[in-house]
C-alpha cells in the first residue's frame, strides 16, 4: 500500500464516519461501498443482501475454495463529542465501533484482489448490515444471494481498545460471548390506589424479580458456565398517585460464553417469571430482542490468522477468553469455518461505544495485511 493509496483511503474512512446510518438503513453507506467496488471490477457483485448488504467476488484462475473476509456497515445511535473535522454530519448517530474503519481495511482488500486475482478459489468481500442489533448477520446468511457465495472460511476483526495500538489478540475457541435481551411483561388488573385489594399489581413480582433475576448471574472467568444477568429498564403502570398498577415490566439483558448455557439461563428466567406471576394470579409474556449467538473460531481458521500475523510480523498473543461484549459474526459459523480476531486500538485509546470514540487509521494497513496474507496462504 503506497502513501498516496492509503490516503485516499483515510480519506473515504473519514467521509464515511461523517455520514453514518443506522442498523438496517445503511442505503446511502452501501451506495457509497458499491461505487468504489465498481471502480475495482469485481468478477461479480451482489448486492441487497439481508438489507443493504454486498458481496464482491475475485475468482481465481484454478478450482479452490471459497475464502470470505466480512465488515459491517452500521453506526450507532449516539450523538458524537469531538471536536474531529470529519465529526458526524447526523444528530445523535455516529460510527463510535469503528464499523468505518473495518469497510475501509475491507475495500483495500478489494485493491489487492484488483490488482492480482487470486490464484485459485475465489474471494469474497462482505459488507453486512445491521450487525449492531444482531439481525444483519443472520438475515444476510438466510437470503437467497447468500447461496451464490457459500464460504468455505470467513475471516473477520474488529478493532478493540484497551490492546496495545496494531497488537491482535487471537481466540482459539470462544471468540464472543451470546447475548440477548427479555423484555418481560406481567399483566394483572389495575384499580384505585385506595382500594388496591380490588385489583392485581404486578408490583410486588417486579421486585422480587429484579433481586432474582440478577442473582442468576454466576460471574467470574469467562468459560463455559459464566453467565451475567444485567437488569436494563423496569416499568410500573401509570405516573400518577391514584391508581394501584396492573402492568408492569422487566428488561433484563442475558449473557454467556456459550449457547448451551444461555439455553439454560433463558429456561431459568422462563420458571422464574411463570413462578412469580402465579404467585399473583398475573399474566406473563416474555419476548426475545437483539439475539446474539456466541461467536466460536475453528482451529484451522485461527492458523490461518496466526500464520498471516507472523508473516507480517504483527505482535500476536493466542487467548483462551472470549469477549464479553456480542457479535452476530457467529452466523457465518453455522455453515463455514470462521475467526474472528481483535486488532489493538491502542491501551489509552476511548471504549467502543463511547462519544468520543474514533477509528484509528494506522490500523487500515495492518487489518487489511493481515487479511490480505492470509488470502494469498490460502490460495495463491
Amino acid at each position: 500500500m503506497t502513501p498516496d493509496e492509503l490516503d485516499r483511503l483515510i480519506a473515504l474512512r473519514h467521509a464515511l464516519h461523517s455520514a453514518p446510518e443506522l442498523s438496517g438503513a445503511e442505503q446511502e453507506t452501501a451506495a457509497r461501498i458499491l461505487s468504489e467496488l465498481q471502480r475495482l471490477t469485481p468478477d461479480q457483485i451482489l448486492t441487497d443482501i439481508g438489507g443493504h448488504g454486498i458481496a464482491a467476488i475475485f475468482d481465481g484462475a484454478a478450482p479452490g475454495a471459497t475464502i470470505a473476509i466480512r465488515c459491517e456497515l452500521d453506526a450507532l445511535p449516539i450523538q458524537e463529542e469531538s471536536s474531529l473535522s470529519y465529526i458526524s454530519q447526523v444528530p445523535g448517530k455516529a460510527h463510535l465501533c469503528g464499523h468505518d474503519g473495518h469497510m475501509v481495511m475491507v475495500l483495500a482488500v478489494a485493491e489487492e484482489m484488483a490488482r492480482q486475482r487470486p490464484a485459485s478459489g475465489r474471494v469474497v468481500l462482505i459488507f453486512q448490515p445491521a450487525e449492531e442489533t444482531g439481525q444483519g448477520a443472520k438475515a444476510y446468511r438466510e437470503d437467497t444471494k447468500f447461496t451464490e457465495i457459500r464460504p468455505d472460511m470467513v475471516l473477520s476483526l474488529h478493532n478493540l481498545p484497551g490492546l496495545d495500538l496494531g497488537h491482535v489478540s487471537l481466540p482459539v475457541g470462544p471468540a464472543n460471548c451470546a447475548s440477548r435481551g427479555a423484555r418481560i411483561r406481567l399483566t394483572g388488573r389495575s384499580s384505585h390506589a385506595a382500594a388496591p385489594q380490588d385489583g392485581r399489581s404486578p408490583a410486588l413480582a417486579i421486585a422480587q424479580l429484579m433481586q432474582k433475576l440478577a442473582a442468576l448471574a454466576t460471574g467470574g472467568a469467562l468459560d463455559e458456565d459464566y453467565a451475567l444477568t444485567t437488569v436494563t429498564h423496569a416499568t410500573l403502570g401509570e405516573p400518577t398517585f391514584g391508581i394501584a398498577p396492573g402492568v408492569g415490566e422487566v428488561w433484563v439483558t442475558l449473557r454467556t460464553a456459550t449457547d448451551r448455557k444461555m439455553q439454560e439461563l433463558i429456561e431459568a428466567v422462563h420458571v422464574m417469571v411463570e413462578s412469580a406471576a402465579a404467585d399473583l394470579g398475573l399474566a406473563h409474556a416474555i419476548t426475545y430482542h437483539d439475539i446474539f449467538d456466541a461467536c466460536t473460531n475453528a482451529p484451522d481458521a485461527v492458523q490461518v490468522i496466526e500464520a498471516a500475523c507472523h508473516a507480517g510480523a504483527v505482535p500476536i498473543t493466542l487467548t483462551e477468553s472470549p469477549q464479553a461484549f456480542s457479535e452476530d459474526f457467529g452466523q457465518f459459523g453455522k455453515s463455514a469455518r470462521t475467526a474472528m480476531f481483535w486488532l489493538g486500538a491502542g491501551e489509552s485509546h476511548p471504549q467502543l461505544h463511547n462519544p468520543d470514540y474514533d477509528f484509528p487509521d494506522a490500523l487500515i494497513p495492518i487489518g487489511s495485511g493481515i487479511f490480505i496474507r492470509a488470502i494469498r496462504q490460502l490460495l495463491g
